[in-house]
């Protein structure tokens, strides 16, 4: 694939960012992607590997040597109907998968893997610029109803892909716009909303059906999970009323931070935050909005959610930002023999930490302290790991001074509110309990009703979602219909 000799003439061309003081000025995208000539040499560095291995890193499982051999000989439209044969949504993993791929290219023994990722972003942009997007309506219709309650990555992949087999489906959510985590759990400077309101009219010509606005159950009393939910629908109303119905919410309930203090104002969840910001972005009035204005911040959990947290404080104008995470600060380079090519363990500086944020690792919050009510700082204490088990370093204590403070320390699981609903066994883990066999897959232990992305596996990546969408989306028709033409 691409140039036989292309890995060993040519470097890996990073795509570009606009310069910090430009960028954190607005809410707008800044990467800059490759030019076709970038792409193209991306391209011939492709190895043609015997076996490639950045096919099973890639969740998806997209064809990559194939698009990756393509769009070194400028094939554009064969490229992206590659592509478009495994991701349903290349453009949203173009831009915020942390490309698993890349780490699984043969290239990355012992070298700079290619640029997968950027190539796929360069595919599919130039997709949509030249009209190659378009709905792929059903020929035939099976009269069959499915009802897919969640609208994230997972949700709308179910449904594009249960659409195109024929199925007439409602896809179902609580908030007042499409789009689940990836609307607002995402920033917009990381993926603009346009990628997902032309992806909902693409469905909409396609046959699905889009309610927004309602809940299904009930949220628990002082939940804090965002819900702008106007209307409330039982779990024994959609299984009366669809042949099916697959839940594919997000992972919402929030790891929690019970030490002294907790009750202050000024702490919140990265999600009490976090879509506040993209609702005002998309034109919305929002009430007593939570701002980091001028102050110090505070941002607890070392992941992509605290890194959001992040770049949009640095966006508000923050004095300053500081972000915690417990575990010891990794190597910044991996031990490629002991990982490869699997996803290793190495120090990751997002763009927003290049925008300003100081990094404390191996530290632990042990009490917020606060004046009338407010936080003003947090005690805390540094900590070492041995034989696994966490161990305060004495005489570490410090005082850190905290206007606001974002917890985004990952989530423990789904609304269990929509679980409980319909009745369906959990996990360990408070996720629904469905497996992937290749018959049965997806289905909960209550009939007719199915569990992917988040709701089934819990916490994980966008591309994770997309992927078990599919697979679900398969799983139904085939319980549908007693067979199945689509993709798993």
């Amino acid at each position: 694939m691409g140039k036989i000799t292309g890995f060993m003439e040519f470097e890996r061309q990073e795509e570009g960012y606009r310069p910090v003081p430009e960028r954190v000025k607005n809410y707008k995208e800044f990467v800059i992607g490759l030019t076709d000539d970038q792409a193209k040499v991306q391209g011939a560095r492709c190895m043609d590997c015997g076996t490639p291995f950045c096919n099973s890193g890639c969740p998806v499982n997209n064809i990559i040597p194939d698009f990756n051999d393509l769009v070194y000989r400028q094939d554009w439209r064969n490229a992206f109907t590659v592509l478009d044969s495994t991701n349903n949504f290349p453009e949203f993993t173009g831009r915020i998968c942390p490309a698993p791929c890349e780490e699984a290219c043969v290239l990355n023994v012992n070298d700079d893997p290619v640029g997968i990722k950027s190539i796929e972003h360069s595919i599919i942009d130039r997709a949509w610029e030249h009209g190659w997007v378009t709905p792929r309506p059903p020929r035939i219709k099976t009269g069959k109803k499915v009802a897919v309650v969640g609208s994230g990555p997972a949700g709308m992949a179910a449904a594009q892909q249960l659409a195109r087999a024929g199925h007439d489906v409602t896809l179902i959510e609580k908030n007042d716009r499409i789009g689940g985590l990836l609307r607002y759990g995402i920033p917009d400077f990381k993926m603009e909303k346009v990628h997902i309101d032309r992806r909902v009219e693409q469905m909409k010509a396609e046959g699905v059906t889009m309610r927004t606005g309602t809940m299904v159950g009930k949220l628990p009393e002082g939940s804090k999970i965002t819900n702008w939910a106007k209307e409330t629908i039982t779990a024994e109303q959609l299984t009366a009323e669809y042949d099916a119905v697959v839940l594919t919410g997000g992972a919402e309930q929030s790891r929690d931070l019970p030490v002294p203090g907790r009750d202050l104002d000024g702490i919140h969840f990265a999600m009490e935050f976090l879509p506040q910001q993209n609702k005002v972005n998309a034109g919305d009035k929002v009430k007593g909005q939570i701002r980091a204005d001028g102050k110090h911040v505070i941002v607890i959990g070392g992941g992509d959610t605290g890194s959001d947290c992040v770049g949009t404080s640095n966006r508000h104008g923050a004095a300053s930002v500081t972000q915690f995470e417990l575990m010891p600060q990794p190597p910044e380079e991996e031990n490629k023999p002991l990982t490869w090519p699997y996803w290793p363990y190495k120090l990751r500086t997002s763009s927003s930490h290049e925008e300003g944020c100081d990094r404390e690792f191996a530290i632990a919050t042990k009490e917020f302290i606060g004046e009338k009510g407010k936080v003003t700082g947090l005690k805390t204490v540094r900590v070492e790991w041995k034989d696994g088990k966490m161990i305060e370093v004495p005489g570490s204590e410090q005082t850190l001074k905290a206007d606001l403070v974002l917890l985004a320390m990952g989530f423990v699981s789904p609304v269990g509110s929509v679980l409980d609903a319909f009745g369906v066994e959990k996990d360990n883990r408070g996720n629904a309990k469905a497996g992937t066999d290749f018959i049965g897959g997806y289905a909960t232990s209550v009939p007719k009703v199915f569990a992917a992305g988040d709701m089934r596996r819990g916490q994980s990546l966008v591309v994770w979602a997309i992927r078990e969408g599919r697979q679900a989306a398969r799983a139904v028709d085939e319980f549908l219909m007693g067979f199945s033409d689509l993709p798993r």
